[in-house]
């Protein structure tokens, strides 16, 4: 190869020597571009969807029942966010918020 010999870029039409071109790939597979080495797209493993097994095994050993349904469903209050009594199902539960929505000038 001609160290003097240039190219051309098939994204950007700018002028490169020869071998600052480099192939373009798109899913693993030659695209048939050649692109300037600033010019590059490079191939992400988050694109490549099916090429990696992405099954996450959530799987628990030894599983047991939720035996305290009511008390887990409960809501609790802290300070300085909670402070009133509400009453949820057999269980008393410190809980005191409201929500306002409105609008808001800043100055």
């Amino acid at each position: 190869m001609n160290k003097l010999a240039f190219g051309f870029c098939d994204r950007s039409g700018f002028r490169y020597p020869i071998g600052d071109l480099v192939a373009q790939y798109v899913d693993g597979i030659p695209s048939g571009m050649l692109v300037g080495k600033d010019m590059l797209d490079i191939d992400h493993e988050q694109l490549r969807l099916g090429d990696v097994d992405a099954n996450d095994k959530q799987t628990l050993e030894d599983p047991r029942p939720d035996q305290n349904l009511a008390e887990s469903r409960a809501l609790a209050a802290w300070n300085p966010v909670g402070g009133g009594i509400t009453e949820f199902g057999s269980r008393t539960v410190g809980l005191d918020m409201s929500v306002h929505v409105g609008q808001v000038t800043v100055t």
